[in-house]
């Protein structure tokens, strides 16, 4: 009864007594991708800040109270063994760990602050506003009221309009937002454009909108794709099963 009553123990710790909260990155793509980690402004880049990830691998992070940050894939990328090189999609300074650098666009953002100094609830989206690389899904384990998916799980390279692909060696490897293709302020939501009332989604938006509809596709979509939870963890997919 004793052993029984310290198993029973540990592994109510192993899943509910870890400080802050876990991540858990999987890898569902079939091919290696190579997660990009950024920690926002006085937050660190867990995760060394960018690793490999086989298919079918996954990795846990466990992260602090409060961390705030962006994870993204990169896709098609080679380093030496000095960790320097360069990836098709979401290249972050030419590192593997990106080491306080952001991924190139267009890249799939999963975005996250878990907890501030006026709420325990943690926020998180997958965004479109640096435009598309990858499908993924941010899944909450756990937790109660509000705890929504946030993800693009299917692949928008497959339909892309054509003035917002990139291309390497003949293949669509990602899709521009509208902002990096046209690079203005209407597009962009800056200027003029930097608020609500003015920032309207354009063409594109509604696109990636009818597509994803529980991932940001401007600037202002909060209302449909801001998740706000209280879980132990997440489950980060990329390629998640549409």
């Amino acid at each position: 009864m004793k052993f029984q009553t310290s198993l029973c123990l540990f592994f109510c710790c192993f899943w509910f007594c870890v400080d802050g909260t876990q991540l858990i990155l999987v890898n569902n793509c079939r091919e290696s991708i190579w997660p990009g980690i950024l920690g926002s402004s006085g937050h660190s880049s867990v995760g060394g800040g960018g690793f490999h990830l086989n298919f079918g691998e996954e990795v846990v992070l466990n992260v602090p109270d409060r961390w705030s940050g962006r994870i993204w894939g990169r896709q098609g990328c080679s380093f030496n063994r000095i960790g320097e090189g360069t990836c098709n999609t979401g290249d972050c300074a030419g590192l593997l760990q990106c080491k306080g650098a952001s991924g190139m666009p267009p890249a799939t953002v999963v975005e996250m602050t878990l907890g501030t100094s006026n709420s325990p609830l943690h926020y998180y989206d997958v965004s479109l506003v640096d435009g598309f690389n990858l499908p993924v899904s941010m899944v909450p384990v756990g937790g109660g009221a509000g705890c929504g998916v946030a993800g693009c799980e299917l692949d928008l390279n497959l339909c892309c309009p054509s003035a917002l692909e990139v291309k390497r060696g003949g293949k669509v490897v990602g899709c521009k937002s509208a902002c990096l293709a046209m690079k203005s302020a209407k597009y962009c939501c800056t200027g003029d454009y930097a608020n609500p009332k003015d920032c309207k989604p354009t063409l594109f938006a509604h696109l990636f909108k009818a597509i994803c509809p529980r991932a940001y596709s401007f600037a202002y979509d909060d209302s449909s794709s801001l998740h706000k939870c209280r879980a132990p963890r997440y489950v980060i997919t990329f390629c998640p099963p549409s």
